[in-house]
């Protein structure tokens, strides 16, 4: 198996990669990014890399830019190929993309993790478990093209996993639930047989539920940095700072990312029918289509919690997530309109110094 091929290099990127190969660019994956400076991996070695001038022109948004786990095309550096400075000419297609809103006011999309095949959405056993934070986690996870893996970590702090397995469990049906503990590395061979040659797992969670752990516990010494939690609140400290690439022993790629203590929703559209998929088999049987489950006649989703079939606070969630969601779109709707604008006002603009120019 090749150097790339280890890396998650197939058909699929080769076939999309065919047209630069006459321009002297090589193929490359991103493993580190930092500022607008990135760390790549190539057939003959690591290199740092920038983006050059014409990518950053030409990127409409913050998604434009390359992330961890992105396949680039690069220059070979010009000194003896194993290290060196290069630049990013150009980001291949995602093949999946782990989405939020970028923090801050801007209506952003940010791409936590690129080209990943599993999804392990971590979650701690401890004073900081939360089920409604793993749903958000899921309804962005179902949108990013791979397959959600929910983890409860430090199963070691109670006496039986097996009910708080059993309630995550019930927030979607068919997803994968296990519990380990980094304390009993054993736990985690379920983890690792999701990661075998070729593929790319990446771990999300709040700060302190033990994603570096993990990573170290699979690859085998300590390789990121870790810190505790606080004994108050269970609540970790921020120990990762930046997402990195991480290769596995017998192969297999793992990606770290830095903590979240809440995850902004982008774009859900799928997630939502894949985290509440239990609330759209019930809305079959609401009396009118477009029932928005909120006070209708003859809603069989209320129906179902009068009944205890469904749990209140489940439909609650339900109606949380889908106004957010609401909202967002409605800001990014009115961001395009605000581009399309500054477009046109720009175009018009050099449009009347051309013909000024051309009148002289």
């Amino acid at each position: 198996m090749s150097r790339l091929a280890d890396l998650g290099w197939n058909d699929r990127f080769a076939e999309t990669f065919e047209p630069l190969l006459a321009s002297g660019l090589v193929p490359a994956r991103v493993s580190l990014e930092h500022t607008h400076i990135y760390r790549v991996l190539a057939e003959p070695g690591e290199w740092l890399a920038q983006v050059s001038g014409r990518l950053r022109h030409h990127a409409a948004s913050r998604a434009d830019f390359p992330a961890v786990g992105d396949w680039v095309a690069v220059d070979p550096p010009q000194d003896d190929g194993m290290t060196g400075k290069t630049t990013i000419r150009a980001v291949l297609p995602r093949a999946s993309r782990f989405s939020r809103r970028a923090a801050g006011d801007r209506t952003e999309e940010q791409v936590v993790a690129a080209n990943i095949d599993v999804v392990f959405l971590v979650s701690g056993l401890d004073g900081d478990f939360n089920p409604r934070r793993i749903e958000r986690y899921l309804l962005v996870a179902f949108d990013s093209g791979a397959t959600p893996v929910i983890v409860l970590n430090k199963a070691d702090l109670v006496d039986d996993p097996g009910p708080y397995v059993a309630e995550v469990e019930s927030l979607s049906p068919g997803v994968a639930v296990h519990a380990v503990s980094s304390k009993h590395p054993e736990s985690l061979s379920v983890l690792r047989a999701l990661v075998g040659p070729g593929r790319t797992g990446a771990l999300l969670g709040s700060s302190g539920v033990g994603k570096s752990t993990i990573v170290n516990r699979l690859v085998g010494y300590d390789l990121l940095a870790t810190r505790g939690v606080r004994v108050s609140d269970s609540r970790g400290r921020h120990t990762s700072t930046s997402r990195q690439l991480v290769i596995l022993p017998g192969k297999g790629i793992l990606i770290d990312t830095p903590g979240m203590r809440e995850i902004q929703l982008w774009e859900t559209g799928e997630g939502a029918a894949g985290t509440f998929s239990d609330i759209a088999a019930l809305a079959e049987g609401c009396r009118f289509r477009d029932c928005a489950h909120e006070s209708e006649p003859g809603c069989a989703v209320i129906q179902a919690v009068e009944s205890g079939e469904l749990p209140a606070g489940r439909l609650e969630s339900f109606r949380k997530l889908r106004d957010e969601q609401a909202y967002q779109n409605r800001q990014q709707d009115q961001r395009a309109q605000l581009e399309q604008k500054r477009l046109w006002k720009t175009l018009t603009k050099a449009a009347n110094k051309h013909i000024k120019e051309k009148r002289r």
